[in-house]
């Protein structure tokens, strides 16, 4: 008698731009069930092997492999330790909110007590494992610039009263470290805090540009050591219903989370 396949399921908090194109990817290339923890499951258009709950205990109770959370930094210090708490691996969006010493202090605890993992993906960027690698040697020194352009920070140019100058030359928004990028702009700054979680906090610069001179959301990673010199570059298209985050981020999100399936990985 042929053994039953094992059914891979994957949960998702959040039903945004982000969750919104995990689900549709998870539903279209793959053969996993979703649960999605939501407290608006749309009305229709809803994937294949999609279900929706508003209930977090009920997305634990259903067991999956791993969670994506796609939401916010509210919703990850909300609902992310349970899930890690409860030994269920958790793929995070919202780095950021590892900003907080407090709750970076959290969720190793809970980690180590339950035997889940935190697995950050690599996000709009690349590069982490040569980071990472390069950091060991204690001597690195990495600068991560952002650069969007001026539409992605509308909002906050309005605030500073610098739209029009943005419209014909680069405004630094923010210089300083990753944490405090993160702390500023929680929604959209999660790169700086991943490649400063590789790198190391002290040893992490970053810059936020709105530049009308891109078309693309563009980082740029310059990293300095012992172990050598290497400069990044990643040019993303926007995602079409977000234009703060890339398409690349949910791609990310998905991929990461799948890893855990493969006999052979990187």
């Amino acid at each position: 008698m042929a053994a039953v396949p094992d059914i891979r399921r994957i949960g998702l908090i959040g039903y945004g731009a982000a969750g919104r194109s995990c689900a549709a990817l998870l539903a279209a290339e793959t053969d996993c069930r979703v649960m999605v923890l939501t407290r608006r499951p749309p009305a229709d258009g809803i994937p294949e092997r999609v279900a929706f709950s508003a209930d977090l205990d009920a997305l634990i109770a259903w067991k999956p492999d791993a969670i994506i959370e796609a939401a916010s930094a509210d919703a990850f210090a909300e609902m992310v330790p349970d899930c890690l708490d409860s030994g269920i691996d958790v793929v995070p969006a919202s780095v950021g909110a590892l900003q907080s010493p407090e709750m970076a202090a959290r969720i190793h605890a809970i980690c180590a007590r339950s035997g889940a993992r935190l697995i950050i993906p690599a996000g709009a960027v690349g590069g982490l494992d040569y980071i990472a690698a390069a950091a060991l040697t204690g001597n690195i020194a990495v600068t991560y610039t952002s650069r969007k352009p001026p539409a992605a920070w509308a909002g906050e140019l309005a605030a500073l009263d610098l739209a029009d100058t943005a419209r014909t030359e680069p405004v630094t928004l923010f210089e300083g470290s990753a944490p405090e990028a993160a702390k500023l702009y929680p929604r959209n700054l999660n790169a700086g805090l991943t490649i400063a979680l590789a790198a190391g906090f002290e040893r992490t610069r970053v810059r936020v540009i709105a530049d009308p001179g891109v078309t693309r959301n563009t980082h740029e990673i310059a990293i300095t050591g012992a172990a050598g010199d290497a400069v990044l570059r990643f040019e993303n298209r926007a995602s079409p219903d977000n234009p703060k985050t890339s398409a690349i981020t949910a791609l990310s999100l998905v991929a990461t989370a799948l890893r855990r399936y493969a006999p052979v990985g990187t």
